[in-house]
Parts: C-alpha cells; sequence; structure tokens
C-alpha cells in the first residue's frame, strides 16, 4: 500500500513537471536575410549555381583520384579522431538519458573482529564474522528538468562532435585532392621545364656550330649556355616539390611514404575541371557547411545547460528504498536473520543560500552568449570564404587566360627572331632575348595551370561538399 502511494505521488508530480531555463529557439544571424541569395561573386561563366556535388572530386573524372578520397575518408587518423570523438559524445548521451531510470546499488561486506558485549548479535559470539547484505533503488523526481534538460545539452553535444566529423571529412577531401592535384600539377610543370631545357640544348649545339664558322661568339655560346643552365636548375625544386606532394598524400590516406600505390604519381596532366562549376546559393550554403552546423548545435548544448543550472535553485526530490540484513556469517543472512528496511522521499535543496547556483545560471548564460557569437562568426566567415574562393578563382582564369596569350605572343616571337637570325638579319642579343622571355612565359603559364586547380579545390573546400557520403 505504501510502495502504491508513493509511486503514485511520483507519477502525478512527473506529470506535473516543467522544465526550467529558456526554450532553444533557433537563431538567426544578423547576416542571415542578405547571406540566403546568390552569391556576389557567382556572377561569370566559370560557374553555375545548380547545387553543389556532395562528391565533387568526381567531377574531375579520374579514377586514381576516386580512390583515393575514399580510401582518405576511411583511413585518416584525422577523421578516425573525429569518428571517436563521436562515439564518446554518444556516450555521454547514455549517461545522461540513464538519469531518468531507477538506479540500484547492491552493498556486501563482511569484516571479523571482536564486537562489546553489549553490541553482539543475537547467537553470536564476542569475535566473529560480521556479514551485511544490502540493497537500494532510487528515483530523481524530474520535477523541474534538470535531466531532461542534461539529455537536451547531451544530445546537442553529440550533434556537434557529428557535425566537427563532417567538417574534418570535408578537410580531408579537399586536402586529398589538393596533394594529388599538386603532384600532377608538379609532373606536368616538369614536363614543361625539361621541353624548355631540351630546346634550349638544341640553341646552345646550334650557337656553338656558328661560332665554329665565325657566325657568333663565345659570348653568345655563353649567355644561352647560362640561360639554360638557369632553366635546368629549377627542375630539382619542382622535384623536391612534386615528392613532397606524393608524400602527403601518402599520410592524408593513412599509408607510409613507401606504401602509396604507384599510379597515384602517374598523371602528368594538371587537375582541372573545365565545365562551370556548380556552387549553389547561400542558403544552401548555410544549411550544408557542417561548421555552422556544429555551431548551432553547441548554442542549443549551452542553452539547455541554463536549465540545468537553473534547476538547482529549486528542490531535488528522489523517491528511494533500501532492504539489507546484518549477520553473524552468510549463513545467518540467508538464513533468516534480522532484516531492515526504508521507503521514502528525499528532498535535497540549497537555501536560502543559493549564490552559488546563481552563479553557475550566470556563467551557463554567459557561454550561451559566447556561442551565439561563435555562430554568427561562422556564418561571417563561411560567407568569406566562399565569395574569396569565387572571386580568387575568376582572377585566375583571367590572369591565365593573359598569360596564355603572353605565353603565344613570346612563341611567335622567338620563331621569328630564329628566322632572322638564321638568315643574319638579326644579332644575338635580339635571338637571346626572346628565347629568354618564351621561356620565362611558358614556366609561368604552367604554374597558372596548378594555380588553377588550387583555386578550385579551395572553392570546393569552401562550399564544404564531401561529408554526406
Amino acid at each position: 500500500m505504501i510502495l502504491r502511494n508513493i509511486l503514485t505521488a511520483a507519477s502525478a508530480l512527473a506529470l506535473a513537471a516543467c522544465a526550467v531555463g529558456p526554450d532553444y529557439q533557433a537563431p538567426q544571424s544578423a547576416s542571415a536575410p542578405v547571406a540566403t541569395g546568390p552569391f556576389v561573386s557567382a556572377n561569370g561563366p566559370a560557374v553555375t549555381l545548380a547545387p553543389v556535388a556532395g562528391d565533387w572530386w568526381r567531377l574531375y573524372d579520374d579514377p586514381v583520384l576516386d580512390g583515393l578520397v575514399a580510401d582518405a575518408l576511411a583511413s585518416n587518423t584525422d577523421v578516425r579522431v573525429a569518428v571517436a570523438n563521436i562515439a564518446r559524445a554518444r556516450a555521454s548521451l547514455r549517461g545522461a538519458r540513464a538519469d531518468r531510470l531507477p538506479q540500484a546499488q547492491i552493498g556486501v561486506g563482511a569484516n571479523y573482529g571482536r564486537s562489546p558485549q553489549g553490541q553482539r548479535l543475537p547467537g553470536a559470539g564476542r569475535e566473529d564474522w560480521i556479514v551485511d547484505v544490502g540493497a537500494s533503488v532510487s528515483y530523481e523526481v524530474d520535477l523541474f528538468g534538470r535531466v531532461s534538460r542534461q539529455i537536451e545539452a547531451a544530445r546537442g553535444d553529440a550533434a556537434a562532435a557529428e557535425a566537427d566529423a563532417d567538417a574534418v571529412r570535408v578537410i580531408v577531401a579537399a586536402d586529398t585532392t589538393q596533394a594529388y592535384a599538386d603532384a600532377a600539377s608538379g609532373a606536368a610543370r616538369l614536363d614543361v621545364a625539361r621541353r624548355i631545357v631540351g630546346l634550349l640544348d638544341q640553341q646552345v649545339k646550334v650557337t656553338q656550330r656558328r661560332k665554329d664558322v665565325g657566325m657568333a661568339t663565345g659570348l653568345d655560346v655563353a649567355r644561352i649556355t647560362t640561360l639554360r643552365d638557369q632553366r635546368a636548375a629549377d627542375i630539382p625544386a619542382i622535384e623536391a616539390d612534386r615528392q613532397a606532394a606524393l608524400f602527403r598524400l601518402a599520410t592524408l590516406t593513412g599509408r607510409a611514404p613507401a606504401a602509396l600505390p604507384a599510379i597515384a604519381a602517374d598523371r602528368n596532366i594538371s587537375l582541372e575541371i573545365t565545365d562551370p562549376i556548380p556552387v549553389g546559393d547561400g542558403a544552401a550554403l548555410l544549411k550544408r557547411r557542417p561548421d555552422i552546423r556544429a555551431a548551432e548545435r553547441r548554442l542549443a548544448a549551452d542553452t539547455a545547460r541554463i536549465g540545468v543550472a537553473t534547476a538547482d535553485l529549486y528542490p531535488r526530490i528522489t523517491l528511494g528504498g533500501s532492504a539489507g540484513s546484518t549477520g553473524a556469517g552468510f549463513g545467518d543472512i540467508f538464513g533468516g536473520g534480522p532484516v531492515r528496511w526504508l521507503l521514502g522521499p528525499l528532498l535535497n535543496w540549497a537555501f536560502p543560500n543559493q549564490e552559488p547556483a546563481r552563479a553557475r545560471i550566470a556563467a551557463a548564460e554567459a557561454d550561451t552568449q559566447a556561442s551565439l557569437a561563435a555562430f554568427d562568426g561562422t556564418v561571417l566567415r563561411a560567407l568569406e570564404e566562399t565569395e574569396t574562393a569565387l572571386t580568387s578563382y575568376a582572377r585566375s582564369l583571367d590572369q591565365r587566360r593573359e598569360l596564355r596569350a603572353a605565353r603565344d605572343q613570346s612563341e611567335r616571337a622567338a620563331r621569328i627572331v630564329r628566322a632572322k637570325r638564321d638568315e643574319g638579319a638579326s644579332d644575338s642579343f635580339e635571338w637571346l632575348d626572346a628565347e629568354r622571355t618564351f621561356a620565362e612565359a611558358e614556366a609561368t603559364l604552367a604554374e597558372q595551370d596548378g594555380q588553377i586547380s588550387r583555386r578550385q579545390i579551395a572553392l570546393f573546400r569552401a562550399l564544404a561538399g564531401g561529408w554526406s557520403g
């Protein structure tokens, strides 16, 4: 009868319970009204407003790259750390949810000693084993929502950890693609550098033959040889950069450098998407960026913690019961020895000094304000990164267009000067200057091709594709 009355009272209290503290409302960033339209910089032929592809690296149509990104998303050490953080956050959520259930404890103790004459148990000697067995059950009535707010905060932490892992996947996919692109660009630049050196080798031979027949001087040979050696000196640096990109690619895919497949180094054409890049709009960006989602979930968790702290202003009611027995040895315990039991509610209330609880509330409110500011900052940075990446990509295309025209003109000029020189209508200074200009234009254009791939990947990274898969 008593137990039934207590359970009835607990049910009534639970139905009447209300969670103290503010209810969470999804924030609206100060920039949201202007952030949901088209991007300011998405106004050229290089991009389209079509939705961003989740697996954007497949737009490069390179199966080797597809396999490397898949390996990185599965084996990268940063991804593994992020996944472990998710597991830890989910474990904390399970622990918070467990507070809604009754908590049971069992205790068993045994001591051997001498008891005073007046404290002997019936049938026991003054020196004997004293065994105590007890069990207790307690249940917190969540009258003011402390437990529910704690679960709400833990749920926000778990969702933030998942978003953090998605953000890591965005970075890993972009870094892996970038390392592969750098290796390919390095190979392309090596081809250009070696072709230029080969061309200058031919010119050195031609100049030497002209000197042998008295049509050129030793100074002419020295100058063209110097230009050839300067261009040859670029090759070791390019090779070192390419090897560094391959080593970085191995680390990103969870491999030692020696374990990187040889096929990863086969591409010698710069990585580039020639079609317009799908970028979507601001509204899609705000929904897609994992760092924005993580910031919003942290704000939700910190808002719930205000309720957890506020609940400490009110009484905490726990229903509990215990039963046990103490006897001389286990035989006496299980043989019907003296039994004790208790049943009833317990009220804890920090009153009248509630200043510590109010200080915790103020701290939780400050944390929430900081999280709101962090959310606004994350939105603004996302827009900044995307607009900057769009502008940089468009300007890089413009720059390459001009460099390509300059390269074509310098090549045409070099051919004209060579012909004039063969006819004796041009001096060695004009010819040498034309060869140097063409070599520099060719090398600069090769570097710009690599820059284009970096700008594309930076744009995809800002757009935050790659985690949904």
